[in-house]
């Protein structure tokens, strides 16, 4: 599977872009805030219907419209499929598939497999559990179509549920319709933490290799999900705190408050880690969710590096480039200098300047 073209219209700062990838290693190349960034995220957003970001559609759509369009065009298995996203501002997006439009988004998922790397997802090991939480959902959603669903109806039912919250401080006789929700979250969150958990196993199959290579052989990592609640134990669990829940019109049990640890040779190293070691572990992590992808859905995934390699001493980034041979790369930077250095193979360049984006060749010139 590869990303052939993409075009863009009204989308972020692109009031038009037409450019087209080649099957390697193609480089957005140009100062901060030139646009290379909006370039991976409308990718992002053909592949999994999310913006990498959490932005809201309304966000994305150029200031000066009312409505944007992103068209990709991805070939799998030989044959070439259009994708068409249609962002409106005050509607939900329009998607549609070779001409015909789906009406979920677990139907788009699985006809291109993304993996993006970015300078925050370094930081992935050390921020808070949300981040953490929205690394793994970002995967699962590309990778089950039933976790996508359970997570939206889930996240919903969290809502309604806090709403009702709410609306009891005036009207407490509605308290006796905190049930229906509650066995929803019950039902919703505990297939979502049986997968959660079937993902970290999965996950540890992988990383353990990666990682000890990445660290010289001196560590091993592991990665511990920590669920909230356990599913046996979520209804009695939610039905315990109500009261709490009713006073801080929130609720405060369920998948929405998992965490994730990192254990490297027994030492939490959210906690306990140095930087360096931390560093590490993510990029293990991503390089673990390339692998994962290939092994489940029998394909190659199109990896999209976001100014990563400047974030990197020599070593991860030797580590990083060599691992990415036989994968479609998008890689965002600010100079060639990382690729020379490494002595890199880089198929095609691009120069983004103010929302203008030119092939050019190795050396600079225009193509």
């Amino acid at each position: 599977m590869i990303i052939k073209s993409l075009e863009l219209e009204n989308f972020r700062n692109y009031e038009t872009l037409s450019i087209d990838f080649d099957s390697g290693t193609n480089i957005l190349c140009g100062d901060n805030a030139q646009g290379k960034t909006n370039i991976l995220e409308a990718i992002f957003l053909s592949a999994t219907t999310k913006s990498h970001k959490g932005s809201k559609d309304r966000d994305i759509i150029n200031f000066a419209a009312d409505e944007a369009h992103i068209r990709t065009y991805v070939v799998k298995d030989g044959l070439e499929n259009r994708v068409d996203m249609h962002l409106r501002k005050s509607k939900s997006k329009g998607i549609a598939i070779n001409g015909q439009k789906i009406k979920k988004a677990a139907d788009l998922l699985g006809l291109l497999n993304v993996v993006f790397f970015s300078p925050e997802d370094l930081s992935i090991i050390k921020n808070g559990p949300a981040e953490r939480r929205r690394f793994v959902d970002l995967e699962l959603c590309q990778l089950d179509s039933v976790y996508l669903h359970d997570l939206n109806n889930y996240n919903r039912t969290v809502n309604q549920r806090n709403k009702l919250l709410k609306e009891l401080y005036l009207n407490p006789g509605l308290k006796d319709t905190l049930s229906i929700w509650d066995s929803q979250l019950v039902s919703y969150g505990s297939r979502i933490a049986e997968r959660r958990d079937a993902f970290v196993r999965q996950l540890n199959e992988i990383i353990y290799e990666i990682h000890r290579k990445l660290s010289g052989g001196k560590e091993s990592l592991k990665i511990v999900y920590e669920p909230d609640v356990m599913p046996g134990d979520f209804e009695k669990k939610l039905a315990s705190c109500q009261e709490r829940d009713i006073r801080t019109k929130q609720t405060s049990v369920g998948p929405h408050r998992d965490d994730f640890s990192f254990m490297a040779d027994d030492i939490d190293i959210r906690k306990f880690g140095s930087q360096g070691q931390q560093r590490t572990a993510a990029l293990s992590l991503k390089l673990s969710e390339i692998e994962l992808v290939k092994k489940v859905t029998k394909d190659i995934p199109l990896l999209l590096l976001d100014d990563v390699l400047s974030e990197l001493d020599s070593s991860r980034q030797n580590y990083l480039l060599n691992s990415i041979g036989d994968i479609q790369t998008i890689i965002t930077c600010t100079g060639l200098e990382e690729f020379v250095n490494n002595r890199f193979e880089i198929n095609k360049v691009f120069e983004v300047s103010n929302a203008v984006v030119k092939n050019v060749d190795k050396m600079g010139g225009n193509i």
